[in-house]
């Protein structure tokens, strides 16, 4: 996800409301991530699809490696080759 441009990326919500197509192209075609303000408060963010599920995907990461350090931490862990025998069992083919 790229930075913000605190010159470009920063619409008031009435130009976004005369703008709303362009605007929402440039989101698409450039992967743009716009600030919407309302009355010169932050009051949204408008980005792309894949800028979006990129970031879901880094946020699952992320949760996936907490939770994983959370299970080691706990000793909640097994050694190699049993993980890789439950698995072999797991899918073995029928």
């Amino acid at each position: 996800m790229s930075k913000i441009d605190l010159t470009k990326d920063i619409q008031p919500l009435s130009e976004f409301r005369a703008n709303a197509s362009t605007i929402i192209e440039q989101v698409k075609n450039e992967n743009r991530t716009i600030l919407i303000t309302q009355h010169g408060k932050a009051a949204a963010v408008l980005m792309s699809v894949s800028e979006y599920e990129e970031l879901i995907d880094t946020i699952q990461v992320m949760k996936d490696v907490a939770i994983a350090r959370s299970q080691i931490s706990s000793g909640n862990v097994i050694e190699h080759s049993e993980a890789m025998r439950q698995l072999r069992e797991k899918y073995k083919p029928k």
